[in-house]
């Protein structure tokens, strides 16, 4: 396939500058033929536990097709939300996969990979609520997921924010009566209501449309570049649609990616 002869061809290109180095070295890994990869581990369907135990979801997934794809362990690193970038930045891990939004402030700071699924942010309403619109929830409750996009947008609208490190605790709080709305991404919320089977809608008019990246540390180019080629190779060749659809019943590609940018 063209696409596998491209990939293998940048395998090859990223070993040339460096002699005798490892494709491992090449490829900027912290740890010889392990791709670690941040990850929350309780915002379903991009990160959940399955009945077993074991990790599933969109971006689990996903960067697990990635690391198999470049011949690497895939190693998934649990952190908490609000201290994924500073982990990143650390060296904790290679690469986040907690599903986050790619703005312009976080490309200042991280370079992402091209775009690998495009979603927006949506108020959830219980079913009885009189909010028909993101306006409407000016004045009044709202939860969010602490250092989120969400939050922001619930402060621009005039809301009263209260921040939840867990989506699953501001899901439950909001069908207990606890907030009047909370803003979330559409995915998470539309497999959340359909899984829980909360009393839940979400509000028909979004607040944001975006496309979620996996973040690297600045530097990294080579690494960016592997990445980028194997979603490419998994989402033309189906793989990608199969492996999203069977959760959340959508092909959440985007149709044109935001792309990676790197240093000149």
């Amino acid at each position: 396939m063209k696409i596998k002869t491209t990939i293998a061809a940048l395998a090859a290109t990223l070993l040339l500058p460096f002699g005798a180095a490892s494709a491992d070295d090449a490829l900027e890994l912290l740890e010889a033929g392990v791709l670690s990869a941040a990850t929350e581990g309780t915002y379903p369907p991009f990160s959940m536990r399955a009945p077993d135990g074991s990790l599933d979801g969109l971006e689990i997934r996903v960067m697990g097709e990635i690391a198999k794809r470049l011949g690497l362990e895939y190693k998934p690193v649990i952190v908490k939300w609000e201290s994924v970038l500073i982990g990143l930045e650390a060296e904790q891990y290679d690469i986040v996969s907690v599903a986050m939004d790619i703005t312009e402030e976080r490309q200042k700071k991280v370079m992402f990979s091209d775009g690998w699924l495009e979603s927006g942010g949506r108020v959830v309403v219980r079913n009885d609520s009189d909010i028909t619109a993101p306006a409407e929830v000016e004045g009044r409750p709202v939860g969010g997921l602490v250092a989120s996009n969400w939050t922001k947008i619930a402060e621009e609208l005039g809301g009263e924010v209260k921040a939840y490190k867990a989506e699953s605790d501001a899901m439950q709080d909001l069908a207990n009566g606890q907030v009047d709305a909370i803003i979330t991404d559409a995915v998470a919320a539309a497999y959340a209501i359909q899984k829980s089977n909360l009393p839940l809608r979400l509000v028909e008019e979004p607040v944001s449309s975006i496309q979620k990246g996996f973040a690297i540390k600045m530097g990294k180019p080579n690494l960016a570049k592997a990445v980028n080629e194997a979603l490419a190779e998994m989402i033309a060749d189906g793989t990608y649609e199969a492996l999203t659809t069977e959760l959340i019943g959508v092909n959440p590609a985007p149709k044109q990616p935001i792309r990676t940018i790197f240093a000149e």
